[in-house]
């Protein structure tokens, strides 16, 4: 079985590792970001407002700071809109936070609005017209929804016949187009909401429980999988109607297998990857 090592993408400096890592992503340009608190939730603390730090690693290894004031998500999701502001989210929504569920704050860490998305947050992605793709797990069954970054609903999955759309496993955000793979059926699915002929297609697929895909013209790669398949990158190629294997290795650290907890981003034919204690990202690039 082919092996495939990440290869190193971005670190959290280390003058910020006395913080606690809360979140961490890869926007759609690229850059890196995290976002610290001073101390770790712990179970049955009271839900306070409490100020946060992003710190934000550009592609060229600049490093920017953003003070975020009266953040309210406990588990929390966070993107970068293009104005140099940022999407907070709380992954789970209560019946007392959900009115303020998702905040927006601006490029000096000031609130300027909030809105709701709904409950079981999977996925939280912003594209490049600053449009959040919010992929809910199996306890929401609003599956996939895009929302502007004001709160409006723009696009929903509901009556787009998707099959088997339980929880949405994988979703790849890139430009203004979404790709998912979602539980139970595992079909790729290609969203573009903006396209009046198909808006949405779907490719048949046998690859089982990925967690990130990545697409490069007609090939895809899923990364994930149940028990031992976890580190499993199986390959593809798109037909007309379905996915067809074509290969399957493993992806791994640089410094060898991950066996601890990680976070996974998809954009477009990258994957990132990141394990604990979550201060750096590894890449894999299907384009390469």
């Amino acid at each position: 079985m082919p092996n495939n090592a990440l290869v190193p993408y971005a670190h959290l400096p280390r003058a910020h590792h006395n913080r606690h890592v809360l979140t961490s992503t890869i926007d759609v340009l690229g850059a890196a970001h995290w976002l610290l608190a001073e101390r770790a939730p712990q179970p049955g603390d009271e839900l306070r407002p409490f100020d946060a730090l992003v710190v934000s690693v550009h592609t060229g290894g600049n490093v920017e700071l953003t003070e975020l004031s009266a953040v309210r998500a406990r588990w929390p999701r966070l993107d970068r809109l293009s104005d140099s502001g940022f999407v907070v989210a709380a992954s789970r929504a209560g019946r007392d936070e959900d009115a303020n569920q998702v905040q927006v704050f601006d490029a000096l860490g000031r609130e300027t609005s909030s809105f709701s998305v709904g409950d079981a947050i999977e996925h939280l992605l912003v594209d490049e017209s600053d449009h959040i793709w919010v992929g809910h797990f199996d306890e929401n069954p609003d599956g996939i929804r895009r929302w502007s970054a004001t709160g409006r609903l723009t696009w929903t999955s509901d009556g787009a016949r998707i099959p088997g759309l339980f929880d949405c496993y994988a979703l790849n955000v890139s430009s203004t187009t979404a790709w998912a793979c979602p539980y139970t059926d595992f079909p790729l699915v290609e969203i573009r909401p903006d396209r009046t002929d198909k808006p949405v297609r779907v490719w048949s697929n046998r690859v089982r429980g990925a967690k990130a895909v990545a697409i490069h013209g007609e090939r895809v790669a899923f990364y994930g999988g149940y028990g031992e398949e976890r580190d499993r990158l199986a390959y593809g190629e798109l037909t007309e109607t379905s996915v067809e294997p074509t290969d399957v290795g493993r992806l791994s650290l640089p410094d060898g297998p991950a066996y601890s907890r990680r976070r996974v981003v998809s954009r477009g034919s990258r994957i990132y990857v990141q394990t604990e204690p979550f201060a750096t990202w590894g890449v894999f690039d299907l384009s390469s």
